[in-house]
């Protein structure tokens, strides 16, 4: 099996964080975005992963062949973002193999048994119901059968919304309507959407079954990442006292993080190398290498190595920042 994590995305709307870093490398519930994705696909065992990276791609690669050097990675660079249907055929050197083919879209956290996609016998799409459907693709479903896939409908038929989770038998087929879409130059909203090629594919004879996805985090804008962290460390494992501090849990408190003297959580992560003095922080996240003093921070996002000194506020803060309240 090849598995492919398209995560080109800028993430415009999360700034100022992603002037630094792409998104897929942003800090939630204990590890960055692609961490969730990556560490649910290798105990899938597959063959390789092929990476389809753009803006500070470069990061993205660093990170990945040092945290999981056993893995065969290949990384695809999209210089230009025309949609997860022309992502895909980026990758037809490395990916077009006959194999089975995972998807898994690189900018949400997907929270399902994978193990029970890849068992399956055809061709499978992961679906949610969501309340509104118009700004997803949309799976119209008859007798266990996706019947037609149409991508951000005004008047959806229905109410499943495509979650950026595809696993195909046989991935030679929808290399081909990519290739097609593309020739055709058939785009939705100006971009060539896999829902398109996968519909193409519908149309043709190809049958797909519906896969029911237990958890779906949107990971787009502060408020969503705050409120995916939440989620997430709900399920998380405990994190031990601290002494001289009170942890109130679900946190999530990296072993390389120095806590003094504060009151952390709920719904707290801390990342490596971060340092929280005499502070009071709950319902945020505190990016790699963050200092954190005499403060009271509260549904907040800090940056990798920003400085945070006294003030009680809600932040938003990059990496590298600095802020003192006097």
């Amino acid at each position: 099996m090849k598995a492919i994590i398209p995560a080109a995305g800028i993430g415009t709307r999360l700034r100022p964080h992603t002037y630094t870093l792409p998104k897929a490398l942003l800090y939630v519930a204990g590890k960055p975005i692609i961490s969730h994705i990556l560490d649910d696909v290798v105990p899938l065992g597959p063959s390789s992963i092929v990476l389809i990276v753009g803006y500070k791609g470069e990061l993205i690669e660093q990170f990945v062949r040092k945290k999981y050097p056993q893995m065969k990675v290949d990384f695809v660079f999209q210089e230009e973002r025309r949609g997860i249907g022309h992502a895909v055929d980026l990758t037809r050197k490395v990916a077009d193999t006959g194999e089975p083919l995972l998807i898994v879209l690189g900018d949400t956290i997907i929270k399902t048994d994978l193990k029970k996609v890849v068992a399956q016998k055809t061709n499978v799409l992961g679906v949610k119901e969501v309340a509104d459907p118009r700004r997803f693709g949309v799976a119209e479903v008859a007798a266990g059968r996706i019947t037609r896939l149409v991508e951000k409908p005004q008047d959806p038929a229905s109410n499943l919304a495509l979650v950026g989770l595809y696993y195909l038998l046989d991935g030679k087929g929808l290399f081909a309507a990519v290739r097609e879409i593309i020739d055709r130059n058939i785009t939705t909203n100006n971009e060539y959407q896999i829902t398109d090629a996968l519909q193409l594919m519908i149309g043709r004879g190809t049958e797909f079954a519906p896969f029911a996805i237990d958890e779906w985090f949107d990971c787009g804008k502060p408020e969503a990442m705050l409120e995916t962290n939440r989620k997430l460390l709900k399920n998380g494992p405990s994190t031990p006292p601290i002494e001289g501090s009170i942890v109130i849990p679900p946190v999530s408190i990296s072993p390389g993080a120095e806590i003094v003297n504060s009151i952390i959580g709920p719904y707290v992560s801390i990342a490596e190398r971060c340092v929280i003095h005499s502070s009071v922080v709950r319902d945020s996240v505190i990016a790699e290498g963050a200092s954190v003093t005499d403060a009271l921070l509260e549904s907040s996002l800090v940056g990798a190595n920003a400085v945070i000194r006294g003030g009680f506020k809600k932040l938003d803060v990059g990496d590298s920042s600095e802020i003192s309240f006097k």
